[in-house]
């Protein structure tokens, strides 16, 4: 199948041509496969990464291709010959074929989903419009047309676990659909995610968080049972019943929070009249993430301080022992200092707007009182409020106040 590959321009023509010319001399063919090719395809924006493939000597090939754009030089697995050149802001990945197969279309056999196992031979005179073939040994471009992440083979998520993530990382980022039998191989193969390194969890949860979809994304990971294995916490909320101002159980209304605050993230101007505020707010770089992170933990420990008390359901300072919690799942998925630090602030002082509204409704605010929570929460102000409004959202039981 022949294909218009003029949306290669995209890429510095610097880098397309130090491609060429390597290939050239090392007498390789190239290949251009999985996520460029798909975006390629779907005529995405700019793309940062490019992924080549070659036969063998994709290390050595990487090493040539940094020295000649004077980039930098990334070994990521010598094992299975897989390297990195970072140049100006791209990251340009080089490997050899999958498991010394001989061909491209093996190569691709061997890949996630069909929607990534697709290739395209790297042309000469990519800064012109040209045609190239598509390999498509799996069907991926029906696929692509279609909106539907289905596995390649059933070998998929034996060979790398993480790819359980990674499926909803692309329905959160496509906005595609699972396809039927890829579900239901995920629910049956969901604890071959212990043996996946943090690191590369925390990756693929924060671009599923960073997307427009996180909500739906992770509703699928919900359902799947997966987060018993990567954040057990949220787990311990299913079934802990809460007072009639709720209508959810604790795990589901963090996950209706979470949607909440995709919501407000989306249209702050349908929630608050200061919208320029809010919007300044969220124009922090990665801050729209760690709000949805915020919304989604908030309630995290209330299962350790439930109690009835006079045939009431009370949560007394779960918002603290939710905050200690968000600290050791941030230790445990590798976050920085300064993510945990923020995320674990305001689960911890979620419920401060509450307090202080109900005061409000009895005697009145004090000047004192607001400086005191503008002092605490300095820049994170606007983002405390809107975590109230996501979990006002979620809360929609008949005893909710009016």
């Amino acid at each position: 199948m022949q294909i218009d590959t003029s949306w290669l321009t995209r890429y510095p023509r610097e880098l397309l041509e130090a491609v060429n010319k390597i290939a050239l001399d090392l007498d390789l063919k190239v290949y251009i496969v999985g996520g460029a090719v798909r975006d390629g395809l779907l005529s995405r924006e700019k793309a940062r990464d490019l992924d080549l493939a070659v036969i063998e000597g994709g290390v050595d090939f990487a090493e040539k291709l940094a020295l000649a754009l004077r980039g930098t030089f990334v070994l990521l697995d010598s094992k299975e010959g897989v390297a990195r050149v970072v140049w100006r802001g791209y990251d340009i990945d080089l490997a050899g074929f999958k498991d010394g197969v001989d061909s491209i279309e093996e190569d691709l056999l061997k890949r996630d989903f069909t929607v990534n196992a697709m290739a395209l031979r790297f042309p000469s005179g990519l800064w012109q419009s040209v045609r190239s073939s598509l390999f498509d040994p799996a069907a991926g471009r029906v696929d692509l047309e279609h909106g539907i992440v289905r596995t390649v083979s059933g070998r998929t998520f034996n060979d790398d676990p993480l790819r359980l993530l990674r499926a909803y990382r692309l329905q959160a980022t496509l906005g595609f659909t699972l396809d039927e039998v890829t579900e239901r191989e995920i629910r049956d193969k969901v604890h071959l995610i212990e043996r996946v390194a943090p690191e590369r969890v925390s990756y693929e949860l924060d671009l599923i968080m960073s997307s427009d979809r996180s909500c739906q994304a992770l509703t699928g990971i919900r359902d799947a049972g997966l987060f018993k294995y990567i954040i057990p916490e949220i787990e311990r909320g299913r079934g802990v019943e809460q007072p009639s101002g709720h209508h959810l159980d604790v795990m589901d209304h963090n996950m209706a929070a979470l949607c909440a605050m995709e919501e407000i993230v989306r249209d702050p101007g349908k929630y608050f009249q200061e919208e320029k505020v809010i919007q300044k707010f969220l124009n922090r770089q990665g801050i729209s993430s760690r709000l949805k992170w915020a919304a989604f933990f908030h309630d995290l420990g209330k299962p350790d301080v439930v109690q009835i008390r006079d045939k009431r359901i009370t949560f007394y300072n779960h918002e603290r022992f939710g905050a200690d919690q968000v600290k050791v799942i941030g230790a445990r998925l590798r976050w920085s200092r300064d993510k945990t630090f923020q995320i674990s602030r305001l689960v911890g002082y979620h419920m401060w707007p509450f307090h202080l509204s109900n005061v409000r409704r009895k005697e009145g605010i004090t000047t004192r009182a607001c400086l005191r929570l503008v002092k605490t929460l300095g820049d994170d102000l606007p983002g405390l409020f809107m975590l109230a409004i996501a979990d006002s959202l979620a809360s929609q039981g008949p005893g909710r106040p009016v």
